[in-house]
């Protein structure tokens, strides 16, 4: 089935995901860790259609679980076994050779896939972005350019971690490029002389009128497809810059008009989520000229704070600083924001550029049915690399390729019309039952804890420590669904009439 899982995260909970995996040089007939990665991003039945078909670990003594940098703590070979025997029969369809679905566009400007770095530091030197650019992805929003002195403090991130130690949730107080306009503009002629067909989207920060206009004429002379004005950025120290600007719809619709003046190429407006809505800064960008919007940016943050030195993180010589807040767990707030962009009529025909916690292919598609034309990504990358846009790709194209989408276009926008900004419009007279799965049930009792603290007390557990319904209390919230450690519990099909 399309949609249902057979290997998860926590199958593979230990492996550290390495840069030149000893796993994969103990195999020698292919290449696990790749597979592996491919589990972690969700990504599991191309996972399958990559495998040799021969069962190369039938027979085979486990050296990959021997050369492991956690010996014998991940089951590689139990995990390829899985994929073989689980995942690949149940195909629906071949990976496709092409990667021709996903090729789009961005206000005109041709993408070969909807996916480009968002300006941060993983697209902040030549070095970078060429590298890039050679992994898979079709562009990149380049790191913020200004004419300010920027000087970074150190540290300059913190994050909340997962009990594996991966991040949820990264905060950061870093600004914009230190370098030069004139650097920066030799690196976009040098990327566009390289990588022609790459999409090259210059993110610009002016302190006036004219600078906004003058940044977005040089950023066109020196090869950008595209700009992208950084209304957003919550880490400035000058009042009046940044986030401050896309606080104040007045001032986004004269400074888009300003960067307007400068450039023929497409413009979209960054926009901060530090708002109650979006909608009237993305209005005044249109009305200055904008061709597009890009969100959301870092939401303000603090992220902890120290018992012994009462200092939040990242602390620098004692202090620390509200900052932006990234990652997988910004994404529902993201999504809320692109939805609404996406049904406000006065917006329509705007390309969205939609980022805010995208790991994975399944990530970026619930941004595209919610409108977003294309993908922006950064803290992902941080921790992983850029390697992660491999199954960002084979995911969507696996996904398009079974639900037989012609285009990744056919897919943008598809799940708006189920959006309310309002619970009025639920249904309320039936009941779902949960469905308890007795055979996968460990009889750890967590849904009982929980419908008798949280719910509505209709849990017990038998004799043999397996969930009993009371249908009679049960009201169909479904925290036991939620809670349950090996997802054994689901949602019947079954509905009753509410009395």
């Amino acid at each position: 089935m399309l949609f249902e899982r057979t290997i998860h995260r926590s199958d593979m909970i230990r492996c550290a995901l390495c840069q030149n995996a000893p796993c994969t040089a103990a195999c020698g007939q292919f290449d696990p860790a790749k597979l592996l990665r491919s589990i972690w991003f969700d990504n599991e039945k191309a996972a399958a259609a990559e495998l040799p078909q021969s069962n190369f670990c039938l027979d085979c003594p486990a050296s990959c679980e021997s050369a492991c940098v956690r010996p014998h703590q991940v089951p590689v070979r139990n995990l390829m076994m899985r994929l073989h025997s689980k995942v690949k029969p149940e195909l629906e369809v071949s990976l496709p050779d092409s990667e021709d679905l996903l090729k789009t566009n961005l206000c005109g400007v041709p993408l070969e896939n909807p996916f480009l770095l968002s300006s941060s530091v993983v697209a902040s030197t030549y070095d970078m972005c060429a590298r890039a650019f050679e992994a898979g992805w079709a562009g990149a929003a380049f790191k913020t350019i200004c004419s300010f002195d920027i000087h970074e403090a150190s540290p300059r991130f913190s994050a909340i971690t997962g009990d594996n130690g991966t991040i949820i949730g990264f905060k950061n107080v870093e600004q914009l490029s230190d370098h030069s306009v004139a650097e920066n503009m030799e690196i976009f002629r040098r990327l566009k002389q390289k990588y022609p067909t790459k999409f090259i989207l210059a993110s610009i920060m002016g302190q006036n009128e004219t600078e906004w206009e003058e940044l977005a004429r040089l950023c066109e002379e020196n090869g950008a497809d595209a700009i992208e004005l950084n209304f957003s950025c919550p880490n400035m120290m000058d009042e009046g810059l940044g986030s401050d600007i896309g606080q104040v719809p007045e001032l986004v619709e004269r400074f888009t008009a300003a960067a307007r003046r400068g450039t023929r190429i497409p413009i979209l407006a960054k926009l901060t989520p530090n708002v109650a809505t979006m909608s009237p800064a993305a209005e005044a960008a249109k009305r200055g000229g904008a061709d597009g919007i890009a969100a959301i940016n870092t939401i303000k943050s603090i992220i902890g704070v120290n018992p012994h030195t009462y200092v939040s993180a990242p602390a620098v010589h004692g202090m620390s600083a509200v900052g932006g807040y990234s990652g997988n767990a910004v994404k529902p707030i993201a999504l809320r924001f692109i939805a609404e962009l996406g049904q406000n009529p006065d917006l329509s025909g705007m390309h969205l550029s939609a980022m805010g916690g995208v790991e994975t292919w399944r990530d970026a598609l619930e941004f595209i049915l919610l409108g977003g034309g294309s993908i922006q990504v950064t803290t992902a990358v941080m921790q992983y690399g850029y390697r992660i846009i491999d199954d960002l790709k084979t995911g969507l194209i696996l996904y398009l390729t079974e639900k037989g989408f012609r285009s990744v276009d056919e897919a943008r926008g598809l799940a708006l019309e189920s959006v309310s900004d309002t619970t009025d419009v639920l249904e309320r007279d039936t009941v779902i039952f949960p469905k308890f799965h007795r055979e996968n049930c460990i009889g750890c009792g967590r849904c009982v804890i929980s419908c008798a603290d949280g719910g509505h007390q209709a849990i017990r557990l038998d004799e043999n420590r397996k969930p009993v319904l009371n249908g009679k209390k049960c009201v169909g919230c479904h925290l036991c669904v939620l809670v349950c450690p090996k997802g054994a519990i689901t949602s019947s099909r079954k509905r009753i009439k509410r009395n």
